[in-house]
């Protein structure tokens, strides 16, 4: 059997250092397991009992490994907008006569922004990424009022004390 990982001294020692520095729970499995390896020469069955791997992970690791080195361990993160049509500064590009409008009190529909972005980019797209792409810049949807503006809160508590309680239907006869 072909030895793909070996325990000299400076190895051991540039994944200790490794496992010391790793910045996420993952990378620091992945230099447990070559390290574990490296040190104690353990097989992949009992090194993926240890980190609750199957033996499978456990062998694509140390052939990744010996094939790319430390190189193994710096992951790419999760998340981005890898499929984005546009980059978020054209974006904001897109959205600046809305901003004028919308600070000047004008009205505004999705539907309106939607055009432009379609002009912009040459295809059609779902309101939804319009929705989203507002999210992203911090819009919000404002709804109407729950009372009006120039209400009189004295003058409605004053009518609600002398007004008549239930309708004339509803009343006895006096």
């Amino acid at each position: 059997m072909k030895t793909l990982i070996v325990g000299d001294k400076p190895t051991v020692g540039r994944l200790a250092d490794r496992l010391k520095q790793a910045g996420s729970h993952a990378e620091y499995q992945r230099v447990q397991c070559v390290l574990i390896r490296a040190t104690l020469g353990s097989s992949a069955a009992q090194i993926a009992q240890l980190l609750g791997w199957s033996p499978a992970t456990v062998h694509v690791i140390h052939s990744r490994w010996a094939k790319e080195g430390d190189t193994l361990f710096d992951l790419r993160g999760r998340g981005g907008r890898r499929h984005q049509h546009l980059t978020p500064e054209q974006e904001r590009q897109l959205l600046a006569p809305f901003v004028k409008r919308a600070e000047a009190g004008g009205m505004l529909t999705v539907a309106e922004i939607q055009r432009a972005y379609q002009e912009q980019l040459g295809k059609d797209v779902a309101p939804s990424t319009i929705y989203r792409l507002l999210d992203r810049h911090g819009w919000r949807k404002v709804v109407p009022r729950p009372r009006h503006p120039k209400a009189d809160v004295a003058a409605q508590a004053a009518f609600k004390k002398t007004s008549p309680h239930g309708t004339p239907r509803g009343r006895a006869p006096g």
